[in-house]
């Protein structure tokens, strides 16, 4: 607890390599909160910046938090082709109203190996016209990968845009089947 009698909200976080460079893994008491892409000292630095901002809390470095080495242990998995779901608890509390419905709605019905587009994500949620609302809920995925938005591809086949950037995309939906490996 803090001087005032209220708990302080503990944030722990940890880079692990993985098939598509360093990720930074960050979480709280609720779970993982946060999974950015490209994890190099300076993204780090300034995505745990953010982190203290929004959580009121200093992240501490701690790879070996439970959470964060189950984590650890579900991503090298997933990247060796040996998981096609992650089973972790997810604190929600970086994202709220519509993009939360949609990334869950996304977490929950597009299975490993499969894509949706824009704008069938947007009526799944009731919002049949927000295909590019959907685009911007995708772009504020604080749990990329685990909350999959590299399966929501462009309705006329493009791969669409991706926050990790589009090699990262194909990277992804070629381990689960959906594109091919790149020949080179």
């Amino acid at each position: 607890m803090d001087g005032d009698g209220r708990y302080e909200q503990r944030v722990v976080w940890a880079v692990v390599d993985t098939g598509i460079g360093p990720l930074l893994l960050a979480a709280t008491r609720e779970g993982l909160v946060n999974v950015v892409f490209h994890a190099t000292d300076e993204v780090r630095d300034k995505a745990l910046e953010r982190l203290a901002s929004r959580l009121g809390s200093e992240p501490v470095e701690d790879p070996g938090s439970p959470l964060l080495a189950e984590a650890t242990s579900q991503f090298d998995a997933y990247f060796a082709g040996e998981r096609r779901s992650f089973e972790l608890p997810l604190d929600w509390s970086l994202i709220s109203g519509f993009n939360r419905e949609v990334l869950r709605e996304l977490a929950t019905t597009v299975p490993f190996g499969t894509v949706v587009g824009y704008g069938d994500l947007a009526g799944r949620v009731g919002q049949p016209g927000a295909a590019q609302a959907v685009g911007m809920a995708m772009g504020a995925n604080p749990l990329p990968v685990i909350v999959p938005c590299h399966r929501v591809v462009e309705s006329g086949g493009g791969i669409g845009g991706f926050g990790g950037g589009l090699e990262t995309k194909r990277r992804l939906l070629a381990l689960e089947g959906v594109l091919p490996e790149p020949l080179f």
